[in-house]
């Protein structure tokens, strides 16, 4: 009788395989290097879930979402005439409507409110650094939001802001974006602000994205300082947010 225990080589074969085949995969499209998933990646790799970056710009699309879709910042606007915008918007609505688990972030967000039919345009300020944002009624009930106090502080970094896209409901807002955050369905998220910011990610924005901070006459040391205190309990909200979502897609 053949024992499978009997032939190691071929049972850690089988079990890379099985493992291989089963571990969930979160795509993450990327505009600038310096914008990557942050906090995100770390909880991905808590759930065990492998996670494959494409600086879209350079590189292109991927061939597909994978089993959760995370599309990132970046200083670019959704309205600008570059054919990698046209396509990469098709390409997130293609995989909101397949109803794919779907985070979008700041740029990523905005992606997501035009690949739905919204209008995406400047707001009337820039919002830089830590934000309230408040919570609607829908946001209080949101299973990811609702253990949220009603009003908490953000890290942001936008000029841009959106409307409410059809079939979307709106989640939380501030004083300046009456949209900070949108979900359409229960699997894709849309965030004008930043769960996953970590202090190199700062640091990195205040040096490429200097002339924001001029014009919103901001020093690099207090965005970064008042931020800090704030970045853990952003991140525990990362986690429960990629915790939901991949629970949807297991």
């Amino acid at each position: 009788m053949f024992r499978l225990s009997e032939h190691p080589s071929l049972l850690w074969a089988l079990r890379t395989h099985l493992t291989s085949d089963t571990m969930l995969r979160t795509v993450c499209l990327q505009h600038v290097a310096f914008e990557g998933p942050g906090a995100f990646a770390a909880a991905l790799s808590a759930h065990g879930v492998s996670l494959e970056r494409y600086l879209v710009p350079q590189v292109g699309l991927p061939r597909d979402a994978g089993d959760l879709l995370i599309v990132m910042g970046g200083p670019m606007s959704v309205n600008d005439p570059d054919p990698w915008i046209a396509e990469e918007t098709t390409f997130i609505r293609s995989a909101i409507l397949a109803g794919k688990p779907v985070i979008g972030v700041c740029l990523g967000s905005q992606f997501m409110a035009k690949a739905l039919g919204a209008t995406v345009r400047s707001g009337k300020a820039l919002e830089i650094g830590m934000t309230p944002v408040h919570l609607t009624s829908e946001g209080k009930r949101d299973p990811v939001f609702g253990a949220c106090p009603d009003t908490f502080d953000v890290f942001e970094w936008h000029g841009e802001i959106f409307d409410l896209p059809q079939g979307c409901v709106p989640l939380a807002r501030s004083e300046i974006a009456p949209l900070q955050a949108i979900r359409y369905g229960t699997r894709a998220y849309g965030l004008l602000f930043h769960l996953e910011m970590e202090p190199s990610g700062i640091d990195s924005l205040c040096l490429e994205c200097a002339p924001d901070l001029k014009k919103a006459r901001l020093a690099a040391e207090r965005v970064r300082s008042t931020a800090l205190p704030y970045l853990p309990q952003l991140h525990q909200t990362a986690d429960r947010l990629v915790a939901h979502l991949l629970d949807s897609a297991r």
